[in-house]
């Protein structure tokens, strides 16, 4: 794998975020958004392909004295790359997934999110 293609998927991933609106932006809280290249078999649940994971507790979850770990949203290169080749396509793709994955964080069911039309990225 190229170093130049996992760079341009990492800016997919940065201007996704940077796109969000600010009042998300703002009340995002210890949270990590990495970039991986393929989920880890622990992180499969049926088998498919896993296109992001959100891993921690949503904000809705928190008591407010209570330590928590940050936070993890994995965004996975290689089953997005595999979906489709065209980078305008995988830009679609990436940004559907971490809004997606960050409505998780804030407590957002997959059921919510497929009444919403973004129940299918994970």
């Amino acid at each position: 794998m190229s170093h130049l293609r996992r760079a341009r998927f990492a800016r997919l991933v940065a201007r996704a975020l940077d796109d969000l609106p600010a009042e998300f932006r703002d009340r995002m809280r210890n949270i990590e958004i990495v970039v991986e290249d393929e989920p880890s078999p622990d992180q499969r649940r049926d088998g498919g392909e896993l296109l992001g994971l959100y891993e921690g507790v949503p904000l809705t979850d928190r008591a407010s004295m209570e330590p928590y770990l940050p936070d993890r949203i994995s965004i996975f290169r290689g089953p997005i790359e595999r979906i489709s080749a065209s980078p305008r396509r995988q830009a679609d793709i990436v940004r559907d997934t971490v809004v997606h994955e960050i409505a998780h964080h804030f407590g957002i069911s997959d059921e919510r999110l497929g009444e919403l039309g973004l129940g299918d990225e994970d």
